[in-house]
Formats: C-alpha cells, structure tokens, sequence
C-alpha cells in the first residue's frame, strides 16, 4: 500500500518525494517547493493532451478495422486505402525539404559511428558495464566467442588454450593488416612495436622479420601511454580508436612476437539506459530503483558490489584514459559511452504520483521530469555530455503530432528546471507505423531536438499486426522478415533521415542483434547496417559491441550515407504491402510449430516479467537457442497468435492447450533456477501463466497491441502477494 504525501497539490508517494528531495535535488541550485508547483502545473496542463493523444489512436484504430473490415488487404486497392488514411488524418500533410536545426551534439552523436548498447538502468552492474563498454578487449572479444572455432584443438576448455590463442593473434592481426596497413609487411611480422621520444615529435617504431616497417598511413599514429614495461600506443581510423597493449611481462603479451598484449578497441560510443522496455517498474519502489542508478550514472557515483569467482568486487564508472600526442601534449579519451536515457512512452500512468483529482499521472511526464532533473548534475559536471545536453529517447510514438507533444513537454520540463531551451535532445523510436508513414512530418516536428532515429523490426512489425488486424491472418514470424514491406520501412528511415540532414548531425540507427551466443553470425550479417547507412546499431553486450565494432572501421558510414543521398524514398504503397496469409497454404504441423514456438517465447519472457521483476533477459527459444528477449518480442509474437486466434487459423482451445504444454517446457528449461517458481504444476494458479496467456488472448483488445498494461496488473498482482 503506498504512502503518499501532498506536494504542490499532487499525491506522490512518499519514496518517490524522499529520492527526489533528499537526493536527486541535492547539490543543484533549484528548491524543493519551485520544483514540485512545477511538476504540477506540467500535470496539469499536459496530462489532458496525453488523454486525448491515447483517444485518438484508438478512434484512428476502429476506422482501420471499419475499412479493412469493408475493403479487406490495403493491398487490393492501394491507392484507395492511401486516400483513407489521408481522411482520416492518420497521413499527415508532408513538411517542404529541411534541414534538421539540432545544436550542442556531442561527437559521439553527430560526428562518430559505432555500435550503441541498450541495457536496463535498473539494474546497476549490467548499467555500469555497459557505461564502461567504451573500451573492449579485442583479444578477450575473439578467444570467449564462436568468432573462432570451438571444435577441435580450438576448443577453449578449462585452462587457456595457446592454439587458440594463436588464432586470436592471428585474427587481430588481420583486423590491424585491414585498418592499419604497413608498408610491405604484414603485421604477424612485427616483432617490436615502440615509440621514439627523443625529438621534437614523437615517432611510432616498428620492427620486423624483414627489418624496419611503417604505417602505410603514418596519421593513424596519434599518441601513447608509457608505464613501466607496459606501452600503449594509440591508433585512430574512422575517428574511432585502437590501443596496442604492449607488455613482455604479460602472460599473453609473452607468447606473442611483438609482446602484444592485447588490442583494445574503442565499442560502445553511446548506451541507451533504458527506463522502458528492458525493465518491470510498475510502482514507486520500482521506479525509484531506476531513478537512482541513473543518478548515480549522472553524478558518477553509482556503484555495484557483487561475488565473482568466490570473492567480494566492485564496479564502478571507469576513469578516463591519458595519453601522450606525438607533438607532447596531453591527450585526454573518454573511458565511458556517452549516456543516453529511454523514457517510457505516452500510454501508460503510474500512481507514484496522483493529481488533483487522485488519479494517476501518465508515467512518461514523469520520466521526463525525474530523468531530466536526475541528468542536471551532469549538465554541472560534462562528464558525460561535453555539450551540456541531456539525450532523452522517447518509444512508442505514433506520429508527428505526438513527437511534438513530447517535444513540448520537455520545453516545460526546462522552464521547470531553469535550463537553456532545446537543453534536452530527443530520439525518436520509428517503431510505429503512423510514424514510420509521416516520418519526415516527425522529425520537423522535432527539428530543433532530434539527435537520433532509429528502426526496430519487433515492436514496428507488432504494431503492423495490430493495426492490420481486420485485414487477414499474419504471416509466419519469419517469412515476415523478408517482406517488402519490411524493407521498405528499413530503406525510408535511412533514405528520409538523410534527406532530413541527420548526415554528420544525428545519428540514424538499426535494431538489435537479438542472439548474444551467435557472434559468428552477427558479424557476418550486422555489417549491412553500416553499409546500409546507419551510424549505430544495437547490440546485446560489451562483447558484441566490441566485435561490431570493427564494421565500422570496414565501412565509412558516411560514405555509404553519401552513396544513398539520391536514392529514391520507398513510396507509402511499399510501407502498406503487408500480404495476408491464405491459410490453407499451411499444414496443421506448420500452424501448430508457429504456435508452439510464439507460446513458449511468451511464457519463458514473461515468467521472468511477472515472476522475477526482469524486464530484459537471455530466454532459450524452443530449440534451446538463448534470445535477447524485452517487451518488443513479447508484443510481435502475442499480437501473431491474437492474429490468428481472431481469424479462426487457430482455436482459443488449441491456444490454451498449447500454452499449458508449453509452460512444461518453459519450466524444464528454468530447472536450474532454485528460485524459479514451476507454471505447470497449476497453470490457473500462477499469475505469471496467466499473465502470458492473457497476451494472446486479449491481444485484440490490448491498445496497440502493447503488452504493458496486462505485465503490470500481473507483476503488481505478483508482488502484493508477495
């Protein structure tokens, strides 16, 4: 039960008042009393437009369901389905060619590209790891990995295995050959790397088997770290930057002709910490959780003791790197990811704060306020941002005039904490389709704020469902991969952020690598997001930042972005091409694999959800292959047997008799797990069950298809029970 307590006319929950008063307020000049009157005139004037924002989609939302209901696909009239959507202003009018207006981007954002880690905020090691995920072990990367062979004398087994270690000198001397060439010899040759300090400039030495060797770009060369035996010597190519880690002493650096230790790759330029999708905060207690890491994040204190191997370490924000330039001076690096922050978007309410008439306030208001409020202390320090600005991510957003309401509330939120206007940048998630059809309305609506845009195939594919729902059955999840559509989606994004400037301004952005054991794979195939033109792209962990990492320096993104720049922008009758399935080209084995395989996704996340309180986790698929699983996948495979359910492909009792089958196999595969609570042995009686059976069956029901509304029920079921 919460214990509120009156501030400015609003009812906040006393835990909630107590972090913001007694610690998020501490050290800035702004005063209890001036914040809260603040937060409540933002309540009070925005909260009715959040309402009506919610009422217009679901209005937009029936007379979809009318025409397909009436019309059937938009794919057997196009052109009719188009001037549709324009009636119904669910296409908005197109702005003329512009340029985005952003300013006081840091690098990270505007002028460097590389891989961008989203981790949830709420847990404090992952979100400091993840922090520290600037700099990367390439070595590390390569031996832990299936990036090289684990069969045969390859194998890592229990000790280190010098074989493959060999293999991984030979990878990373491959990777230098590529990006750093010599002159006449390959970089295996090397057997000393060293710097000459004795005149005016300092000049890298390299020896070899064959003599004396040079950068083929001497450039590359922009500094070094001297401490005792150990040299470090910096390399630059794309903006990004390597260290060589030389060390005779080294147990690795020992084996290796050259003592190199180990090559260090600049990964993770920037970190989404994430508010949203990744976490399960559905109360007060919760939310303060994720508002405290985040502030320690901000003021860089934040902290994490934890036993490792038997015994006690702690983490903590790492500092960052010194080094000498070749003229003498001193050359500073960031240790850190630039840190951005992803707030939830403009659904859901929370009743951590109740207004005037006691009702719950919406949740992203107050994400705006808090996280905005909590990253002041950074906008005091510029240990994270250099510019002084504050990057807020905001999903979920259907439209232009939904962007600008974002974008107007956090104009408020600056009033409210005496900050320069247009202080806080926003990124817009194109994962909803009325978004991604008005994406170039979107970003002139937030010209003066946008720094980031980015695609994602899960939540933009569960909304295609659940906006063509009226339509047809869907097809399999991953026939849906290789549609038009799809593609068209991907191309838009890129071809209109370009036309829009986001070149060398903001970045444009591709999804997540969604199997974190499959680094072989993701490196054959996340490539083609840098040539697609995208200046970041999501992965799972600091080690597959720092394998992705070297797409970038394969790819000059900005090149590639040029190559694009007349590139003719997939119409809107592309974006809509969504097929419908004829059922009967399915056998009943093949619609019962797609079901088992949706049902078993749904449980193995959402046990977790309802369960546990983990909003982000490795869960094994049907064939035991662990996924990145959040809210994103949960929504497109929920909305995929809803789909069906509602088209008759399937029965609501094949439904639930696959879901209680499934729920043996989720349990089996979490038997481990001594904490682990079994869904089988009473599926009527495990919230978590019927939380994930209640996804598919009321999928039609759910606004947008989101998953959020029925998560947070259950887990708030979950935890007064508990």
């Amino acid at each position: 039960m919460s214990n509120y307590v009156t501030r400015a006319g609003l009812q906040v929950d006393a835990l909630l008042a107590k972090f913001v008063e007694d610690e998020a307020l501490k050290g800035l000049d702004l005063a209890s009393d001036a914040f809260w009157s603040g937060f409540a005139e933002l309540v009070t004037q925005y909260m009715p437009g959040n309402r009506e924002l919610l009422e217009i989609r679901d209005r937009m939302q029936n007379q979809i369901d009318d025409w397909h209901r009436d019309n059937g696909p938009a794919t057997k009239d196009p052109a009719a389905y188009e001037a549709f959507l324009r009636e119904i202003r669910y296409l908005e009018d197109e702005p003329e060619d512009f340029r985005i207006e952003t300013e006081n981007l840091d690098p990270e954002i505007a002028e460097l590209c590389g891989p961008q880690l989203v981790v949830p905020v709420s847990n404090a090691r992952y979100a400091l790891n993840a922090a520290n995920a600037r700099w990367g072990s390439l070595y590390d990367a390569l031996y832990g990995t299936d990036v090289i062979s684990r069969d045969g004398d390859l194998a890592p087994g229990k000790g280190y295995n010098a074989k493959r270690g060999g293999e991984v000198f030979a990878r990373a001397g491959h990777f230098l050959d590529e990006t750093f060439p010599l002159l006449g010899v390959k970089h295996w040759a090397v057997t000393r790397y060293g710097v000459d300090m004795s005149g005016d400039v300092a000049r890298l030495v390299i020896e070899s088997q064959d003599g004396p060797a040079k950068l083929a770009y001497p450039e590359a060369f922009v500094g070094y770290a001297q401490d005792g035996t150990v040299l470090r010597v910096l390399l630059q190519h794309h903006g990004l930057h390597v260290d060589l880690v030389i060390d005779p002493d080294h147990p690795i650096g020992k084996d290796h002709p050259a003592h190199l230790a180990d090559v260090v790759v600049e990964s993770a330029l920037t970190t989404i910490q994430d508010c949203e999708d990744s976490v399960a905060a559905v109360d007060a207690e919760d939310k303060v959780g994720v508002y405290r890491n985040w502030l320690g994040l901000m003021t860089g204190t934040l902290e994490d003791s934890f036993e490792k191997g038997g015994a006690m370490m702690t983490r903590r924000l790492n500092a960052d790197r010194d080094y000498t330039a070749p003229d003498g001076s001193k050359l500073t690096l960031k240790g850190r990811a630039l840190l951005l922050v992803r707030n939830v978007g403009h659904l859901m309410t929370t009743d951590a704060v109740l207004d005037a008439e006691g009702q719950p306030i919406g949740e992203g208001l107050m994400d705006a306020v808090v996280t905005s409020l909590c990253a002041m202390h950074d906008v005091k320090r510029r240990a994270n941002s250099t510019t002084g600005s504050i990057y807020i991510v905001k999903p979920k957003m259907h439209g232009p005039t939904e962007v600008l309401f974002a974008c107007n509330v956090f104009g408020e939120v600056e009033k409210i904490l005496g900050l320069p206007l247009n202080t806080i940048k926003i990124g817009i998630m194109d994962e909803e389709r009325r978004t991604s059809a008005n994406l170039k309305a979107c970003i002139y609506a937030a010209r003066e704020r946008v720094f980031f845009i980015n695609t994602g195939f899960l939540d933009r594919t569960g909304d295609e469902i659940h906006t063509s729902m009226e339509a047809g059955p869907v097809l399999p999840k991953d026939k849906v991969r290789s549609e038009r559509w799809l593609q068209a989606y991907e191309d838009r994004n890129v071809t209109i952020g370009i036309a829009c400037g986001l070149t060398g301004r903001a970045q444009i952005g591709k999804g997540m690598w969604a199997k974190p054991d499959e680094m072989s794979a993701m490196m054959e195939q996340k490539i083609g997001h840098p040539k697609a033109g995208a200046n970041c792209a999501w992965v799972p962990s600091p080690t597959a930042a720092t394998l992705h990492a070297l797409h970038y320096h394969e790819v000059d993104v900005f090149e590639a972005q040029k190559r694009r720049h007349n590139e003719p922008i997939p119409t809107l009758g592309e974006l809509f091409s969504m097929p419908v399935l004829d059922p009967s080209t399915l056998s009943d084995a093949q619609i019962q694999r797609e079901l088992d395989n949706n049902a078993q996704g749904i449980l193995g996340y959402v046990v977790r959800w309802v369960d546990a309180g983990v909003g982000c986790s490795k869960v094994p698929d049907i064939n035991d292959v662990g996924l990145m699983e959040d809210r994103a996948t949960c929504r497109i495979s929920s909305q995929a047997i809803a789909n069906w359910l509602w088209h008759g492909v399937v029965t609501q009792d094949q439904v639930v008799a696959t879901f209680v089958r499934m729920a043996k196999v989720v349990d089996e595969q979490n038997a481990s797990d001594p904490t682990y609570e079994p869904m089988s042995n009473d599926p009527e009686g495990s919230i978590a069950f019927q939380a994930a059976l209640a996804l598919a069956l009321e999928g039609t029901e759910q606004p947008s298809g989101y998953t959020e509304p029925i998560l947070h029920a259950k887990r708030a079921e979950k935890k007064a029970l508990a």
